[in-house]
Parts: structure tokens; sequence; C-alpha cells
């Protein structure tokens, strides 16, 4: 299974015929964000089902953009949460990836924990257009719980940045926004790994805070010239912990018997149920569900990882599979749809359209602000270590 790379054609040498030339830095990151954002959108209006009701609702597996769960009653349906999921609304993942997006812009620079109180905090409290409440409001107005504890824990608590994350519900809250700090560290997993945890030190503990570091390092690998659905896994795979690497080794074993996601369904929630602390009823959690472990891990990445290798890293099949897939589906689809986009995956042009359309967003923005910020550091990072290397070689005699 190979990922969909294609961006211009170029005749061959030897045969004459056409081929592929992958696309570069810029038009990768702008494909993992739009197709976080796009995968972000799609399953939204399905979050929190299984793949049967989803089946039943919709008169079959959902192929695009859909309408909310309960149709013209969305605003009073659930009214702890009245937002105007589905009809192509991106939710909290892609406005806090967006808000991570312009943390970088200011910084110019790798981040750190006292760059989310100092920058993404009070990103939070500035107004924005909210596309799942059709208005202009505070972002922490809409952000899950899980995210309204970096504003109390920062803003208002004054906590050291690098503790703030511990007693928080361990969830994919932090790594669910975790994309650009790959496409900042892009093609070297190690640098994305290590950056995450910082960056979700003051969000999150244990396993979700892994997960933002594994998740953000699959991103950097998908972004090397050459890079295979496997070649991603293998990276995560050797940089992940614990819980999370048992549960990313389980799923994408179940993952490679399949190469359609309709039979993968019940094989990757069976994998991935042993690792699970939210337990068979999503949307009643068990009495254990999201306390800090060494043997458990978040649901999303695993799954979404599984899905890439259903998929064959194609961003139509890998983010239809994590949107089917039911349960936190817009996180999942968050995370496959950026890592396939990073691959070099083509996201279909008319769900980015409608996704803008309706969110009242530019998709392609964020993306050319972080090519730029990428280069910047890129070349911050070479300053920094043939200066070390002088240092170091003088230092140990080699002059």
């Amino acid at each position: 299974m190979t990922p969909t790379t294609a961006t211009t054609a170029e005749p061959t040498p030897r045969t004459g015929t056409a081929q592929r030339t992958p696309p570069g830095l810029d038009e990768r990151i702008t494909r993992a964000l739009v197709g976080a954002a796009v995968g972000d959108a799609l399953g939204g209006p399905v979050e929190g089902w299984t793949p049967e009701q989803i089946a039943e609702r919709h008169g079959g597996r959902v192929t695009g953009i859909v309408g909310p769960w309960h149709g013209e009653n969305w605003r009073t349906a659930r009214p702890i949460a009245p937002y105007h999921k589905g009809d192509g609304h991106v939710t909290d993942d892609t406005l806090m990836t967006h808000a991570l997006v312009r943390v970088y812009d200011r910084v110019r620079d790798h981040l750190d924990a006292y760059a989310v109180a100092d920058h993404l905090v009070p990103d939070l409290l500035s107004p924005r257009w909210i596309p799942e409440l059709e208005a202009e409001a505070l972002p922490l107005q809409r952000i899950f719980l899980a995210e309204k504890w970096l504003v109390a824990r920062l803003h208002y608590g004054h906590v050291d940045p690098r503790e703030a994350g511990a007693g928080n519900i361990v969830n994919c809250g932090a790594a669910m926004y975790m994309a650009p700090v790959g496409l900042v560290n892009a093609a070297c997993p190690e640098a994305a790994y290590a950056e995450a945890l910082e960056i979700a030190a003051p969000h999150q503990s244990s396993y979700g805070r892994e997960a933002a570091g594994v998740f953000a390092a699959a991103v950097a690998a998908a972004c090397r010239p050459g890079a295979t659905p496997g070649a991603v896994v293998d990276a995560a795979l050797a940089l992940a912990k614990d819980g999370t690497r048992s549960a990313i080794e389980a799923v994408c074993e179940a993952a490679a018997h399949h190469d359609d996601f309709e039979s993968a369904l019940a094989p990757l929630r069976a994998a991935v149920e042993p690792f699970d602390t939210v337990g068979p009823d999503y949307r009643s959690p068990s009495l254990g569900a999201r306390r800090p472990s060494r043997l458990h891990a978040i649901e999303e990445l695993p799954v979404a990882l599984g899905m890439l290798l259903v998929g064959g890293g194609d961003y139509r099949r890998t983010v239809l599979g994590s949107v089917n897939y039911g349960r936190d589906c817009d996180s999942i689809a968050t995370m496959s749809g950026a890592i396939a986009g990073a691959l070099g995956g083509e996201v279909p042009a008319d769900w980015a359209a409608t996704v803008a359309e309706a969110s009242r967003l530019d998709l392609h923005a964020p993306g050319r602000t972080l090519a730029r910020v990428a280069r910047e550091v890129f070349a911050r990072d070479l300053e920094r270590r043939r200066a070390h290397e002088e240092a170091f070689a003088a230092l140990a005699g080699a002059r």
C-alpha cells in the first residue's frame, strides 16, 4: 500500500511516460493542515456514535460532509453542547490547531511551555468567529473542559507552565492540535516528539501528553521524502512509550490484515479496547476513564494510525475510515487527515471548499504561514548547530 503523493506530472527520461513529482515542504504543510480541518469537519456531526448508529442514521456509511445528527434541533438536543456540528463546520480540534499556528507565527522559533502561557492562552481569550456557535465569541467558550483547564491554570491560577497539566483529565485534548509541531520539525520525528511533550506539559499528563508527542512525531515522519504509512508507524513506535506504544502495536497489527475500512472497523476497536479507559459506551464513560496510567492510551491516535494503514495513506479512504469508526471520530479524522496530508495525500477540493465556506476560514492561509515559520526555524537550527559544533570541536581539542 502506498500513499497518494501526486502533484505534477513529468515525462520520465527512460520511458517517456508521466511520473509524479512528490510535493515539497510548503505543499505538505498546507495539505496536512487542510487535511486536518476537513477531517475534523467530516467527523464532527457523527462524533460519539457507533459505526452501526452512524450507518442507521445516514442510510449507510458517511461518504462526505453531512448535516447535524439531530437535524434542525441541534441547538436544543444537547443543552450542555449546543453546537452546530455538521454542514462543514470545524470543531475545537481545528480552532486549537490554528491557534497554535498563530503562536508559532508570533514566536517564530521552537515553542516551550511558557509560550503556551504567554501566547496560546491569550489567543483563547481573543474573540474569533466560532463556526459551531455561528457567532463571534471567545474560543474559550467553545473548547472542551480539558482545554479550558489551560485558561484556569495558567491565566487565573498562575501555575508553573511546566507543571500545569498535572491533574487534568487525560484525553486527546493536547494531541489533537499538535500537527503544527510535527510540521515545524518536518522530517525529524525525534525533535517533534520532544517539542510536543514540552508544549503539552501545561495541558496534559500521562498518556495524553505522550500521545501529543507521538502524534507530532508521526506528522514529522510523514514529511520525509518517500515516506509510507508503514514508515510513519515505525517512527511512532520508535518513540512511543508504555501503553501508547502497546496500543499502537496492537491496532496496527490488526490494521495490517485489512485494506477496506468497512472490515476494519470492529477489529480496530477490539484491538484498542484493552488500552482505552473510556469504555464501550463513549457517551457514558467508565469510572476509570481518563485517569493517569502507564498501561493505557488514548483511543484516537492508535486508531488514526491504523486507518492510515488500512487506507494506504490515501486521504479520502483514510479519513472516511476514521469518520465511520465513530466515538471520538472528529479527533481521529483530524489526526489521520493531518498525517495523510503530510504524506502528500490530496484533500478533495470540494470538501475543502465547503468546509472553508461553511466555517468562514481560509484553510490554506495557516499552511502558508507555518511554512514560512518552519523555514526560519530550520535556518536558526542550522546556525545553532554550527555554533555548537565549533564550540565542541574547540573544547575537545580538534583544532
